[in-house]
């Protein structure tokens, strides 16, 4: 069976092990963390192994971590000191990181490996809740440094035939990204923007799509909610892999005000 790929927004910091602070409330990440919890029962089947681009991991070329055991890296700031010794022991694998640059490089990409890179939060925040088993061999791929929307909308495109080896392809960022007006109670410009994202990724016409998002700066409040759009590049990963998949929003709610949705692309297991 044919893995779909998926694009979610992983919340703020280890915010699923924090105790409630205002302005937020109680409750702010709890619908997050129930989709998160149930994705795997989405699936059409239990991927053998998950590649995760993570907005928290930047290179000069795409570089694949190809650890078999892959360590943590607490990149956060301020936070509780429990929330500096979770744990996400994963096995990794260096076999699938070499299919990896096998299929870039395939496509012309030129790419790196690094054997000592860990699990940034962008991995272990959301994986803990979705694998907290930790059963599941995981490999990371960073972005590229320039940022380019459509370099790394052909890199997922490179990326496709994972999806029939059972890998599950995950693009871990947030849809909307501006720590300055995260908490100001405006809506207008996340709003407009996640309307926006939602429809293009819903169109019927896969290079449509493609055009759209390449050009994404463009969008309605665009750069009100991604200033630097590191958090918003992994969905062109997945979105490149989808090729003629159709794409659905999966997840949405309003945290902080904000408008904050995850997305899917191919056949889910509903």
């Amino acid at each position: 069976m044919r893995q779909p790929t998926i694009f979610l927004s992983h919340g703020g910091g280890p915010c699923f092990w924090m105790e409630p602070r205002e302005p937020l409330g109680a409750h702010a990440f709890e619908k997050l963390r129930t989709y998160l919890a149930s994705l795997l029962e989405t699936l059409p089947q239990r991927p053998d192994a998950i590649l995760l681009v993570s907005a928290h991991w930047e290179e000069p070329v795409p570089t694949v971590g190809s650890s078999p055991a892959p360590g943590m890296i607490y990149d956060y700031f301020g936070f509780p000191a429990h929330t500096y010794h979770l744990r996400y022991p994963a096995p990794g694998s260096p076999q699938l990181a070499q299919r990896i640059r096998d299929l870039l490089g395939a496509a012309g990409v030129e790419t790196r490996s690094d054997p000592e890179r860990g699990f940034d939060h962008g991995v272990f925040v959301p994986m803990l809740i979705v694998d907290p088993n930790t059963e599941i061999p995981l490999v990371t791929l960073s972005l590229q440094h320039d940022l380019s929307a459509r370099l790394h909308l052909a890199i997922g495109a490179a990326l496709e035939p994972l999806r029939d080896e059972n890998v599950l392809i995950v693009g871990s960022g947030n849809s909307f990204h501006n720590l300055r007006t995260f908490l100001d109670g405006q809506t207008g410009a996340s709003t407009a923007f996640d309307d926006w994202l939602t429809v293009v990724v819903e169109m019927p016409d896969p290079a449509a799509r493609s055009d759209q998002l390449g050009t994404w700066e463009n969008a309605p409040g665009a750069r009100l909610c991604h200033p630097r759009e590191e958090h918003l590049l992994p969905l062109m990963v997945v979105a490149g892999a989808a090729s003629n998949d159709a794409g659905s929003r999966v997840f949405h709610d309003m945290i902080g005000n904000k408008a904050i949705s995850g997305y899917a692309f191919g056949q889910l297991d509903h």
